[in-house]
């Protein structure tokens, strides 16, 4: 982006001002480049702190007048481009006007220009510019070294820039129900599709939520010591094993990738088994599940005993979830305002971030001495 921008002016010089100025304001506002092409000549206001504000229609999503907040060079150019174009049109009245008219055809102004139109000045100008270097990680001789590698310039089309407006503001630690407001979407999940976590945010959010990690039996695991922590970094970034509700650090289903439980989905009655508070959700939903089917299968008559009993989650397993669960809790209602603020942000960034399915594991095959599989 860096060197993009250093290159506008002869984006200007290729095609028109029209053009750079209408891609400036993409970058700089993260909207959608159709949404900045049909931009009215009104689109500016002021808070009444005197703030600007991008006023423009969420035309994908049917949200007309949405106000985005921009700062001040934003401005600048927006009131350029209101010059120039109400120096080409003097007699349109504003409210008519459009910010980016259209050079053919339009002898009022009032037709705005195509994002095909600057789509097209934008790739050219894209394909004649130099190869941009970035620093790109690359195995040789089995090793992973960075190196200096082209950009694919594929990848340098207008609506990416949307993209990066959501990852400059998430690299800034812009909470993400702000980021979702900055984006305007209506649903959360959306959001985190735009940008990626950083490294150094990363790290911090995994710090946060390892000093409320616990066993199986609710007692806290503390993991001060900065080498257990890097080793807490370098779990998660190989992939850490993951498992319903937690994580497992036994040997054999570690080396099979999570895919090989010794003991039959039973984790939270299993050692090898580490929870933390970004699993409170997870866990919940667990409890409330147990104690969902327990009371249909007491409900159910058609079944023999035995056919019961099997399927019956044991008084043991949903005491210790609910233990897990109380317990997790308890050290969170103790947590400050703040710190209680800055861990339910560490834990949204984590579960995020997470690139390994919650799903169960395969069984091991059954020694003899236990029970059969079911097939229901």
């Amino acid at each position: 982006m860096r060197q993009l921008c250093a290159n506008l002016d002869s984006l200007e010089t290729v095609s028109s001002t029209d053009v750079r100025t209408a891609i400036e304001l993409i970058i700089d506002t993260g909207r959608r480049p159709n949404e900045i092409c049909k931009l009215p000549w009104q689109c500016l206001d002021r808070e009444s702190d005197g703030s600007p504000v991008l006023v423009y229609d969420n035309t994908k999503n049917l949200r007309h007048a949405r106000r985005l907040p921009i700062p001040g060079a934003t401005a600048a150019l927006i009131i350029k481009q209101q010059q120039r174009a109400r120096a080409r049109f003097p007699n349109t009245p504003t409210d008519k006007l459009k910010l980016f008219p259209a050079s053919l055809a339009n002898p009022h102004g009032t037709k705005a220009t195509t994002y095909e139109w600057v789509s097209a000045k934008h790739r050219a100008w894209v394909k004649n510019l130099p190869d941009f270097q970035v620093p790109t990680v690359i195995v040789e001789d089995g090793n992973r070294v960075t190196t200096m590698l082209p950009f694919d310039k594929n990848k340098i089309y207008p609506y990416a820039y949307r993209h990066t407006y959501a990852q400059r503001h998430a690299d800034a630690g812009v909470p993400q129900d702000v980021l979702q407001s900055l984006m305007d979407h209506r649903e959360t999940s959306t959001t985190p599709r735009y940008y990626r976590v950083g490294e150094k945010r990363r790290r911090e959010a995994v710090e946060r939520v390892t000093t409320m990690q616990f066993d199986r039996h609710g007692t806290r695991v503390w993991r001060q010591a900065k080498t257990l922590l890097d080793s807490e970094h370098a779990r998660r970034a190989i992939g850490s094993v993951q498992v319903p509700y937690g994580t497992c650090t036994e040997p054999s289903n570690v080396a099979a990738g999570g895919h090989d439980c010794p003991v039959r989905f039973r984790c939270v009655g299993c050692g090898h088994f580490r929870t933390d508070i970004s699993y409170l959700p997870d866990l919940e939903a667990y409890l409330a599940d147990l104690l969902r089917n327990r009371e249909r299968l007491a409900a159910f008559a058609n079944a023999d005993p035995w056919a019961k009993t099997e399927a019956t989650p044991s008084d043991d397993e949903i005491a210790r979830v609910r233990r897990l669960v109380q317990r997790v809790r308890q050290d969170l209602d103790e947590l400050t305002d703040e710190d209680r603020a800055q861990i339910r942000e560490a834990v949204a960034l984590v579960r995020r971030s997470r690139g390994v399915s919650l799903g169960m594991p395969r069984v091991r095959q059954p020694l003899p001495d236990l029970r059969p599989e079911r097939t229901g």
